[in-house]
């Protein structure tokens, strides 16, 4: 599977217009991104590359930005040759050691998780990840089933499962991050994780736990309503990609609408993870 990558250079840019402009890009379809020296890398599948909505999103921001940009392919045979020159290993509340294959093993941390994201969101690295893996680190979820909307690698489902996750369920509507999650979860020796294709329509009849959601505001606010009807009562649900202005109160309001109770959040560099319980009827 082909990956399109836009490397963006900025003469001057604020940290909240490169949050802005990431966000409205997540928009669009890319998924992937990665700081440089002057800006930053921004991926997205090929057959979802059209650079004239590209271009509607630069526009809207006018005059405020003064960029360039630079449109190159990324062969499958070529993806791991680009995250393998930045993919350092990452530590996670003192916990947590998230490495890849070519790194040495740390047995010091209690949790250790081998990622090898095979073109498929989610290293930890991103702060939408680290939240959502500190309110694992913060959960009991010892026999729970757990639903992991928008698995990209599994890493969120892998944690859960170490933390003893009873039955976990990993759902992401890309082939590729569907495969990366199940030979992610073989590499962390991890039996009790099914990965499956597919949206909002392929979560199984369940009662869930816990359910993690990791995706961006307009999805979480389709999906809102049918992560509601297989969460159990009291059951807590955590959702992240998206920011604090004005996503969030958005998020709160239609969960509102569901018996989905806001109990707290977590903000890194305008990013927010919030958790939220079902209400006991």
């Amino acid at each position: 599977m082909e990956y399109k990558k836009v490397a963006f250079n900025f003469s001057i840019i604020q940290e909240y217009q490169q949050d802005l402009l990431i966000a409205e890009l997540g928009d669009i379809g890319f998924d992937t991104f990665e700081d440089t020296t002057n800006g930053f890398d921004a991926y997205i599948l090929a057959n979802q590359f059209n650079e004239t909505s590209l271009n509607e999103v630069l526009m809207g921001f006018g005059d405020e930005l003064q960029y360039t940009y630079l449109i190159s392919a990324i062969e499958p045979e070529n993806w791991n040759e680009e995250w393998e020159k930045n993919f350092s290993p990452l530590i996670i509340n003192d916990d947590c050691y998230v490495r890849a294959t070519f790194h040495e093993k740390q047995p010091q941390y209690q949790y250790e998780i081998v990622i090898d994201p095979k073109m498929a969101f989610g290293t930890g690295h991103h702060q939408t990840t680290t939240m959502m893996m500190l309110y694992i680190l913060e959960t009991d979820v010892k026999d729970k089933v757990v639903l992991d909307m928008g698995a990209g690698t599994g890493i969120l489902a892998i944690l859960a499962s170490k933390r003893g996750a009873k039955e976990l369920i990993a759902i992401d509507n890309d082939e590729v991050c569907y495969r990366s999650a199940i030979e992610n979860a073989a590499l962390n020796e991890v039996e009790n994780l099914t990965s499956l294709c597919g949206s909002k329509e392929t979560i199984p009849a369940l009662n869930f736990d816990v359910i993690l959601a990791n995706i961006n505001r307009n999805i979480l606010l389709d999906q809102i309503e049918s992560y509601a009807k297989v969460l159990k009562n009291g059951g807590s649900i955590f959702f992240s990609g998206f920011y604090e202005t004005p996503d969030l109160e958005m998020i709160k309001s239609h969960c509102a609408t569901f018996d989905l109770n806001y109990i707290d959040h977590k903000k890194i560099d305008n990013w927010v993870a919030a958790k939220f319980v079902k209400q006991i009827s």
